[in-house]
């Protein structure tokens, strides 16, 4: 449910903007931070949860979230301006990103080592299909008020339920969390040794040993290392070498643009000339596409490595960034009479539907396989925290500055988004080792 949520929150802004643009009357330039402040709010809230999953438990930091996610849909739906909207939105993305860490960490603490990648998986795929979900239930609201994203439903305009109908899900994220066990790693830090046990024994099975259980982490957290910034200095490029790479490899994941796509493509495809309704079934179409390539990343990025599926993605993404750049530039008209001559609309649709496959069935999960591998264990856990801070800060600059690009040129913003697909070809040869087949003790 934290994988939903995070999904359907961080995507559902997709069905409001052009609403949300027209009832406040925002330029380009402002419609960017309302779409782009949640994350900032991500960043924030992934940079908080760890420390408090430490202090409070993993179970609080998701009843925090769900408060957070649950304020932010009510907040969202009932503006009084757009400066309201923001806060209620950054309120969002703390959610969004305390659900990032504390999934993760929950899954890897409570599931037993035989489940534990399957169950990490899971993840992701929640992910994708709270993304999918998100446009789905908008398009669903949008046939409600007769394909008007301004259209009253109950007294409320159709893109206020596509923010608010969130508190349904949340609301469940929140019950759902008084019903699962703490994790037994969290008890046993606060002392709370009996806990422990009886978690371990309801989630690995009454024939396991509880005592051997405990003194094994217990073990474990005495011999862990706990990275600090400082370790992740070196003598000449302020990081090491490593850390570079790993930013690089989080950054280039959302430098070519896929949120974009997430968080624009109902704008974009009325902006050359598809009806509204038309642009919804065609947002809930790629997020669909993006559930497949997913699945395609899970089956093959242990079968045939990281290096090869990366690069497969990067032509790929490439490709078909190029192609929208091509189809958009025969964009005509202006106004609310801009169209694409009917090849180039198909064109458009296709290729963008093949960016996404292609992202998804390689940077979207090798980004986040490697940079699990890639760090030394003494390093990893600060390692990992500069390069998600890195990707939510990329994310934060594509999302702020397309609505501007695209008034700029739209086919210049895909023409950039492909050269930094191309980009990445070089860095993952060059910077980027395989870790295929390699226990984490080896990496580094």
């Amino acid at each position: 449910m934290g994988g939903f949520l995070f999904g359907y929150d961080s995507s559902v802004i997709n069905g409001a903007t052009v609403a949300i643009q027209d009832r406040f009357g925002l330029s380009a330039d402002t419609l960017g931070w309302v779409t782009a402040i949640a994350l900032l709010g991500c960043a924030a809230g992934a940079a908080l949860a760890g420390r408090l999953a430490d202090r409070l438990g993993r179970i609080r930091v998701m009843h925090i979230a769900a408060i957070l996610f649950t304020v932010s849909a009510v907040g969202s739906a009932l503006p009084f301006a757009v400066w309201d909207l923001m806060i209620w939105r950054f309120m969002g993305g703390i959610g969004i990103g305390m659900a990032s860490v504390i999934g993760p960490t929950y899954i890897a603490e409570v599931a037993p080592p035989a489940y534990r990648g399957r169950l990490a998986s899971f993840q992701q795929a929640a992910i994708v299909i709270g993304i999918a979900v998100s446009q789905l239930v908008n398009w669903g609201i949008l046939n409600m008020a007769d394909g008007d994203q301004r259209g009253k439903i109950g007294g409320l305009e159709a893109w206020q339920w596509m923010l608010g109908v969130m508190v349904v899900p949340a609301v469940l994220y929140g019950l759902l969390s008084f019903v699962i066990p703490e994790s037994p790693r969290y008890l046993i830090s606060a002392g709370r040794i009996q806990q422990a046990k009886k978690v371990l024994a309801e989630v690995e099975g009454t024939s396991v040993d509880t005592d051997v259980r405990v003194a094994e982490i217990e073990a474990g957290m005495r011999s862990e290392h706990k990275s600090t910034f400082k370790d992740l200095l070196g003598s000449k490029m302020g990081f090491l070498p490593i850390v570079w790479i790993g930013i690089g490899l989080s950054v280039f994941q959302q430098l070519v643009g896929i949120n974009v796509i997430f968080y624009y493509s109902n704008q974009l495809w009325q902006s050359i000339g598809k009806d509204p309704s038309s642009s919804f079934l065609y947002s809930f179409e790629t997020s669909i596409v993006n559930i497949i390539g997913t699945v395609i990343a899970m089956i093959f990025v242990d079968r045939i490595g990281r290096k090869p599926l990366a690069i497969i993605g990067s032509v790929g993404m490439a490709v078909a960034l190029f192609t929208c750049a091509w189809a958009f530039s025969y964009k005509t008209g202006s106004g609310d009479s801009v169209s694409l001559p009917n090849a180039q609309g198909l064109t458009a649709i296709i290729a963008a539907n093949a960016f996404v496959l292609f992202f998804a069935l390689s940077w979207g999960v090798v980004v986040w396989v490697l940079l699990g591998e890639i760090f030394p264990g003494r390093i990893r856990a600060a390692a990992l925290g500069v390069a998600a801070s890195a990707q939510w800060l990329a994310n934060f600059a594509i999302t702020k500055t397309f609505p501007s690009m695209s008034e700029w040129s739209l086919s210049g913003s895909y023409v950039i988004y492909g050269a930094f697909a191309v980009l990445s070809i070089p860095f993952v040869l060059k910077f980027v080792k395989e870790t295929k087949g390699k226990v984490l003790e080896e990496m580094g």
